[in-house]
């Protein structure tokens, strides 16, 4: 036997670490993980501005399309975006590859390269949830769509990134562009190119669409809360450093917000007379996307006139869907792709120099406050080639993947009747629409506007009568397990006189009910019921 010895070689120490400024780490970490919310905000926003026999499937293509971000950005992702050694302006090569060389490649950066990676990562599942919303909206089917958000992110998504933050054309173009957190890449890109693809689905089946609303307004409430949430990092951290900028941007994102959400929810008022929570949430939302591209570049007094500029002109891009007779059901591009135009634009007309070097590193001309006045052809350069280029590859793309066998984007009427979340997944985000389902194949109700027949029963000993009056009310009536389960209303009295009188009053104080407003959906009357403090 050999009595060779065999020694384990130890690994080598990675010591990259001691060039790195740890606040830098922390940040880029920390802003990643809160940023990640935004994408079941999406979700949940979504959710309650659809039907409830949909409301699941958004979430869960919108949580879908955060994975298959997470795995087109390691596998090449990253790569086409921010490669450093690509040597033209379009896109970048493969030498980031798997996330290959990654580590030890920032040298001279306070920061590893790898933490960028994961923040930059954020941006891409959040444009993904974005537009995922639009590639289902009722009546899209999901392997169609996933297949479409992977190759979107990498000929659609990662090129434009690279013009404007790769080191590509937008960047050296004479002063360069000024989009701070991604007005082109997130907001203009998932803004038109989900437009595009509801052109492709096509509208929604009208006979179907009684009486449509949103379903649950709390939803659409608590997604708009986790969206604030997100916002605040995902613009205030842009800067790539812990900089005074940091603070800076997440005010100038506040007052866009908020002003956003106060002029849409008064536009809505003058016409409608209601102060409606779904205006509030739509305003907000509005006002964030405008400041995603502004929010570092602009002061502060012009957040408060871009909130209010993105409030008003993106209620009004609410018609555009009209006009082009295109079914955008979630408005994604009144929302998104016309409020990153705006943000755009206010860079041009508000951007300060001053303001964009708060972070300490970036040196730029500014806008027209810094009398830069070529910056404005500048920035419409850049909107009309991202809307451009977005529109025509997204129509290419959906041409080709409607045209493959078995990948047809949308599914059939009867699936649209039944609703994606049974069409496509089987599960529902609330139980009772599968007991109702199954209670109206049983017997179709009908909704009874007069009293039902009232009758008198002996008790045990034959001594005592008890008088019952049975209102049907269908669909209040539930067929359950084979019973019928009513709502009933028992007068006890000792003697027949007494029961006369009873049933011979018609205040409204013996009314035991009465008929709200009625929820119409799926062609079935709800009428809402209030029972009287005497229901037994």
């Amino acid at each position: 036997m050999s009595s060779e010895r065999v020694i384990l070689t130890r690994r080598q120490v990675f010591t990259e670490n001691q060039n790195y400024n740890d606040s830098y780490i922390l940040a880029f970490t920390v802003a990643s993980s809160i940023i990640w919310i935004m994408v079941p905000g999406l979700g949940f926003l979504y959710s309650g501005l659809a039907r409830r026999k949909s409301a699941l499937s958004l979430i869960w293509i919108c949580i879908m399309s955060s994975f298959i971000g997470v795995f087109q950005w390691y596998f090449w992702g990253y790569s086409l975006a921010f490669s450093d050694t690509a040597t033209n302006g379009f896109i970048g090569n493969l030498h980031f590859f798997g996330f290959q060389n990654l580590l030890g490649a920032s040298e001279g950066e306070d920061y590893p390269q790898i933490a960028f990676a994961l923040f930059q990562m954020q941006f891409l599942l959040v444009t993904l949830a974005i537009l995922a919303g639009a590639c289902v909206a009722e009546r899209g089917r999901f392997l169609p769509s996933m297949i479409f958000l992977f190759a979107w992110a990498t000929v659609v998504y990662c090129p434009v990134v690279y013009w404007v933050w790769g080191g590509g054309w937008a960047m050296t173009f004479k002063s360069g562009v000024l989009d701070y957190a991604g007005g082109g890449p997130v907001e203009i890109l998932s803004g038109v190119s989900a437009f595009v693809y509801s052109a492709f689905l096509g509208r929604r089946n009208e006979t179907l669409m009684i009486n449509y609303r949103p379903h649950n307004i709390s939803t659409i409430f608590l997604g708009t809360c986790l969206l604030y949430l997100g916002w605040l990092f995902f613009n205030g951290f842009s800067c790539a450093n812990a900089s005074i900028k940091v603070p800076y941007s997440m005010m100038n994102t506040h007052l866009s917000g908020a002003f956003g959400a106060i002029s849409w929810c008064l536009l809505d008022f003058r016409l409608e007379n209601k102060w409606s929570m779904v205006a509030v949430c739509s305003g907000c939302i509005s006002g964030l996307v405008a400041a995603t591209p502004s929010s570092g570049m602009i002061p502060l007094w012009a957040s408060v006139i871009l909130g209010i500029v993105s409030g008003i002109v993106c209620n009004l891009s609410t018609k555009i869907k009209y006009l082009c007779k295109v079914d955008d059901s979630l408005d994604v591009l009144a929302e998104h792709g016309i409020a990153g135009v705006i943000g755009l634009l206010f860079n041009a007309l508000f951007g300060s120099s001053t303001v964009i070097g708060y972070d300490g590193v970036t040196d730029h001309e500014g806008g027209w406050l810094d009398q830069n006045w070529k910056q404005l052809y500048i920035q419409i350069a850049y909107i009309l080639a991202t809307t451009l280029y977005s529109a025509v590859v997204t129509a290419i793309l959906c041409f080709i993947i409607n045209k493959i066998p078995g990948l047809h984007l949308r599914i059939d009427y009867n699936g649209e009747e039944a609703g994606v979340d049974e069409d496509q997944i089987g599960e529902f985000a609330y139980d009772y629409v599968e007991v109702r389902r199954d209670f109206l194949d049983w017997a179709p109700p009908t909704v009874a506007h007069s009293r039902a027949q009232s009758y008198t029963a002996a008790d045990s000993d034959g001594d005592k009568t008890t008088t019952t009056n049975n209102h049907l009310l269908s669909p209040s009536t539930h067929t359950i397990g084979g019973k019928s389960s009513y709502y009933n209303n028992a007068s006890g009295s000792e003697n027949e006189n007494e029961n006369e009188k009873k049933r011979s009053q018609k205040t409204d104080n013996d009314n035991d009910y009465e008929y709200g407003e009625e929820d119409v959906e799926e062609g079935v009357v709800q009428p809402v019921v209030s029972v009287s403090k005497k229901t037994v």
